[in-house]
């Protein structure tokens, strides 16, 4: 069984800075492509990022690329997206998972185990 907790949200005001952490028990941490993903009110959970097992590889959203950065320390089980330069289209709760395939994915459906979600919002 494989637990991820996911924390550091908050409130933030346009153009702040968060840094979102993702813990993972349960199984070998390295051999997992980690992801995250957010979920708007009346919209669905849409991709954010995603990071290779060794963390050589990385993907983005183009609504995020160049404000956010994934990264994994696969001695410490965590995986943290830093997010700059907010925005209020970047409220959220952002949900992180973990995919057993040696491919960074980025559909929701292709991940095997997710977080409870950290709720972000950004105020104008």
């Amino acid at each position: 069984q494989v637990q991820l907790v996911d924390s550091g949200g908050g409130l933030v005001q346009v153009g702040g800075s968060l840094t979102l952490s993702c813990v993972v028990s349960g199984r070998t941490f390295s051999s997992y492509v980690m992801g995250w993903f957010r979920q708007a009110p009346g919209k669905e959970r849409e991709f954010v990022a995603a990071i290779s097992r060794g963390g050589g590889r990385t993907v983005y959203a183009d609504s995020v690329k160049g404000r956010f950065t994934i990264s994994r320390d696969n001695a410490k089980n965590t995986v943290d997206l830093q997010m700059n330069s907010l925005k209020p289209e970047d409220t959220a709760v952002y949900y992180c998972a973990a995919d057993g395939s040696a491919v960074v994915q980025i559909m929701a459906a292709l991940y095997d185990y997710w977080g409870q979600g950290t709720q972000v919002t950004v105020s104008s």
